[in-house]
């Protein structure tokens, strides 16, 4: 299952599993026509394809979710935490509610969904691979509540591999800059290429083979943050 895969890096992550050979239930919050178009895609492949349109950040819908994703797969295998918010604001210009709101996405629906689905990852010896970001590892002047929510998964991500073990194997791919082909951040993504020893952005496919790598990796890795960031963060 991978979460808030309709559009970008998650529907990206869906197809290259299906690719792999598995069957693949995505989640999505209001993308209708882009979630059915993933499942399209998933299908295209010889795979079966589910879309499942749930909100994540409360308790009683992740369980409801964990049921209805294990009763059409037939099994869980693999969780895959996806489902982000990304804002840019100034510390200033930070609410209380945008603060909470993208603490909730970002962090508790991860929190939530782990949780639902343990008893059955355990079940499988599954394994779990949240999506943090390099802004949960380097601070972001105009992100403070984007970077504190990142660095809040990885350590979920490293305290969920204590708490699941020895079933249980819970990583991390950390994505630095992505161009994922959409406009008006041409000026920001030269910027960024520029300060990148790879001197390139990274994109959809180098975050969705990182994710490939902690599918079949051996169990004994585990609680690990990969940055995928073309050595940005040592600039």
């Amino acid at each position: 299952m991978v979460t808030g895969a309709a559009r970008r890096i998650g529907r990206e992550i869906a197809l290259a599993l299906a690719r792999s050979g598995a069957d693949v239930a995505i989640t999505y919050l209001s993308s209708e026509q882009d979630a059915q178009a993933t499942v399209d895609r998933i299908e295209s492949l010889g795979r079966r394809g589910f879309a499942l349109q749930r909100d994540l950040r409360e308790a009683a819908t992740a369980r409801s979710l964990a049921q209805d994703a294990i009763a059409r797969l037939g099994r869980l295998d693999l969780l895959i935490n996806n489902a982000g918010s990304y804002r840019t604001h100034t510390f200033a210009q930070i609410s209380v509610e945008e603060w909470d709101e993208v603490f909730a996405v970002n962090v508790r629906a991860p929190f939530l969904l782990t949780q639902a689905c343990s008893d059955e990852l355990r079940r499988r010896r599954g394994r779990v691979i949240n999506i943090g970001s390099l802004g949960g590892i380097r601070p972001w002047a105009t992100h403070a509540h984007y970077c504190a929510s990142k660095a809040a998964l990885h350590m979920l991500t490293q305290v969920a591999a204590k708490a699941l073990a020895p079933e249980v194997s819970v990583n991390c791919v950390a994505p630095g800059m992505i161009d994922q082909g959409e406009g008006g951040r041409s000026e920001m993504l030269a910027r960024f290429l520029e300060k990148t020893p790879m001197k390139k952005n990274g994109s959809a496919a180098d975050v969705a083979q990182a994710v490939l790598f902690f599918t079949t990796a051996p169990d004994f890795i585990t609680g690990q943050i990969l940055t995928v960031d073309g050595g940005l963060a040592l600039a």
